[in-house]
This record gives C-alpha cells, structure tokens and sequence, in this order.
C-alpha cells in the first residue's frame, strides 16, 4: 500500500508544485494520475520514485517511510519516464546485459534471460540495434522489456502515451496490460487525456494546478 498524507512541492517561495496531497493507494491497484502540463502529476510520480524529496508531508510504501525505502530490498519499484533513460550509443542488447550484470548473473544466465525478453517483446531485428537509432515508440517498447528482467511490485510510468498514436499506442497499452497489470502489480501512470488510460487503470486521480480535484472541476474550464 501507498499512503500519502499532507504531502507539498515547492520549488521556489512563491509557487507550489505540490500542495496538500492525500492519496491512499492499494497493493495491485492500477491508477491514472490525469491533469495538464504542469498539473503536479509528474512531480508526484518523481517523489514516489524518490528523484525528488517533498517540502514537507509523509509518504509510505508498504508502512516504510519512503526516505527509508530500499527500492532493492523493500520493494521492487520501476520507472519509465517520459523521456527514456539508456546509454544510447549503445545497442538494445548491450543495455540488457548492463541491467544484468548488476543482478549479479552469470553470463550463461545473461544470455537466457535476454533471449527470453528479445522472443517475448519480438526484439529480434532491434537488439543488436544503438538505442539512439530507434524510434519513441521502440524506446518505450525496450523500456518496458527492460523492466520485465524483475518482478515488480510498483510500476510509475509518465505520459508515454502523448506523443503517440493509434497503433503504437494500442500495442504500448497491450504491453503494458500484459507484462504489468495481468501481474496483479501496483501500477500508475500518468497521462493528460483519461482516454489514454481508460482500459488500463481501476480510478483516476485529476490534477490542477499542484492539487487533487473532483473530475466534475478539473473538466470545468471556465
């Protein structure tokens, strides 16, 4: 479980990312944090991956507070953001065997476990491909595949959805449904248009302006 309580943001002395978040997460549930750009969704996903520290507030994870959190020990946690992380002049499979390799395998273990994710995510024409070559949607495609080298407990993942379209948005979704939420993980991500997340995520969560919302205010545009 996730638990959140008077949770703030604030960057500089008159502006507030963050402001007063309460939010209560159950193991295995599957959330939508919606809001616009700048909203404070993001900003809240980086906290719950520990890339910022809050102003002030309380955050746990499975009762631990999460300055305390092990994402190796105590949970098993991953993150896709919105602009994927890799070395990116080197190739799809060399990236795996780095991930690996801090797992302390074997190279015999190396191999089977990239051979497994390549037929699993049908990498076989990408992997020997430099990641700077690929597309957006095959990053986002190796970022999920590199996540399935674990079984997670929490998955956040940052509006990969928007610069997307039909298919490629579709089979990120199926990926996604499959690898994750089929697993019964604790999953959420964010997004700006709830019809991106409608066939993935239980609840939504709306954001404006730093702050959780009703969805009757965050459609309300006047």
């Amino acid at each position: 479980m996730i638990l959140i309580n008077n949770l703030y943001l604030k960057y500089v002395r008159q502006y507030f990312a963050l402001y007063d978040i309460n939010l209560k997460i159950e193991d295995g549930e599957s959330i939508a944090f919606i809001g616009e750009r700048d909203s404070g969704k993001t900003s809240l996903l980086r906290i719950l991956a520990k890339l910022e520290k809050p102003t002030k507030g309380e955050v746990y994870i499975k009762d631990i507070p999460l300055a305390k959190v092990d994402f190796r020990q105590d949970v098993s946690a991953g993150f896709i953001p919105f602009v994927p992380a890799f070395f990116e002049n080197k190739t799809v499979y060399e990236n795996f065997v780095y991930i690996l390799k801090n797992q302390n395998k074997t190279r015999a273990e190396i191999e089977s476990e990239i051979n497994r994710i390549v037929i699993e995510f049908n990498l076989e024409g990408i992997k020997d491909e430099q990641v700077q070559n690929l597309s957006l949607f095959q990053k986002y495609v190796v970022s999920i595949a590199r996540l399935a080298f674990r079984d997670l407990d929490f998955v956040m993942i940052d509006s990969i959805f928007e610069k997307l379209e039909g298919e490629e948005r579709e089979k990120i979704a199926e990926l996604i449904q499959k690898r994750f939420i089929a697993n019964n993980t604790t999953i959420i991500i964010s997004a700006s248009n709830e019809e991106y997340t409608k066939n993935l995520c239980s609840r939504n969560i709306y954001f404006k302006s730093g702050s959780i919302i009703e969805d009757k205010e965050y459609y309300d545009k006047s």
